[in-house]
């Protein structure tokens, strides 16, 4: 389960209750919208989470691969063979 602190949750549970109220046109007091809040978190949060750590992955792989390709650009010719 994802944890957040007070802070950040008070604000998530803001955020519910506005696009509850915007989007839904129905009022969620916010014992229901913690409530919800917890169960995204402990059912649903892993997979967001998991992405996140798929999507940094491939950015540094993408990094590292470029800075490869730099490493090899500066490299002088020798009689060696790679």
């Amino acid at each position: 389960m994802i944890e957040f602190s007070k802070s950040e949750k008070e604000l998530l549970v803001d955020k519910l209750k506005d696009y509850f109220d915007a989007e839904l046109k129905q009022e969620i007091g916010g014992f229901d919208a913690e409530f919800l809040l917890d169960f995204i978190s402990r059912e649903i949060g892993s997979y967001f989470y998991n992405r996140g750590l798929y999507d940094a992955q491939n950015e540094l792989q993408s990094k590292l691969d470029g800075l490869s390709e730099c490493i090899y650009q500066l490299e002088q010719p020798t009689d060696f063979s790679r």
